[in-house]
């Protein structure tokens, strides 16, 4: 806790939370926002053709998503860092705020699966996508909606809010 607190008390964390300026929190909350959109979005289409709900979309040009989503990742990551130092001590402790990294987390090795098990099958768009494909697909819808509710939760529940019981 003093680490977090720390990280809470420095100049950057009171910058990122307390300046007037809309370079600072706001700024950082549009580009969380704008990285959530690159890793996500381009996520779902991928997920939605493989479960056959565009059957007219090609699969294999879609490989080149994942460099969108890598930035996105990324750009999630610095801005997702900066937003949590700046309420360090209560966000790390909050259920909810770990429900969503799990979630994120998960959603990331899902995402890796899918890349290295449908991406790389030399007869993409030859054939249907195996069953385990399909799971992996609505697998990743699944922890993709419950990392963002969980994200969009933690403003509004748990210890920052001093909801009794967390």
């Amino acid at each position: 806790m003093d680490f977090l607190r720390a990280l809470q008390d420095s100049g950057l964390a009171a910058w990122v939370r307390e300046a007037p300026s809309i370079w600072a929190y706001p700024l950082i909350i549009f580009l969380h926002s704008a990285g959530l959109a690159l890793v996500v979005g381009p996520g779902i289409v991928i997920d939605l053709v493989i479960l056959g709900f565009a059957p007219g979309l090609e699969l294999a040009p879609m490989n080149k998503l994942f460099r969108f989503m890598a930035a996105g990742f990324w750009l999630n990551l610095a801005s997702g860092v900066l937003l949590t130092i700046a309420d360090a001590t209560t966000m790390v402790v909050n259920p909810i705020f770990l429900i969503k990294m799990t979630a994120i987390g998960l959603a990331l090795a899902v995402t890796f699966l899918i890349k290295k098990k449908v991406f790389r099958d030399p007869l993409i768009g030859t054939r249907p996508v195996a069953a385990n494909g399909k799971f992996l697909a609505v697998a990743s819808l699944i922890l993709w909606m419950a990392a963002i509710t969980a994200g969009r939760l933690t403003a509004y529940l748990g210890p920052a809010n001093g909801i009794a019981g967390y």
